[in-house]
């Protein structure tokens, strides 16, 4: 199993629609990517360890694919449209990871 992690770091002149992510463009990236999705979650930061410290992410979110060329496949058809979404919610430039679960 394959993990695409995508983690949206937070600053003082971040702009991110939360309503947004959560409803049009989760559902943007059901609707292309499909299938090959096999579960997801995103994840609001809250704080760092001293609750005082602002959350180094706003926003990170876990896709999950039975194998890295599933992902390519889907996500590759799809990665203008996918892309091209992201000023629709964040002015953050995401940082990604992908990873083999075990």
């Amino acid at each position: 199993m394959i993990k695409l992690t995508v983690m949206y770091p937070n600053s003082k002149d971040l702009k991110f629609d939360k309503e947004y992510y959560t409803t049009k463009h989760s559902q943007l990236l059901v609707d292309l990517m499909g299938d090959a999705i096999k579960g997801s979650d995103i994840n609001f930061g809250l704080t760092r360890a001293t609750p005082a410290d602002p959350a180094p992410y706003v926003v990170i979110a876990n896709l999950l694919f039975d194998s890295l060329e599933s992902f390519q496949e889907s996500f590759g058809a799809n990665a203008e449209k996918i892309l091209g979404d992201l000023p629709n919610f964040t002015n953050a430039k995401p940082q990604v990871q992908i990873s083999k679960v075990v």
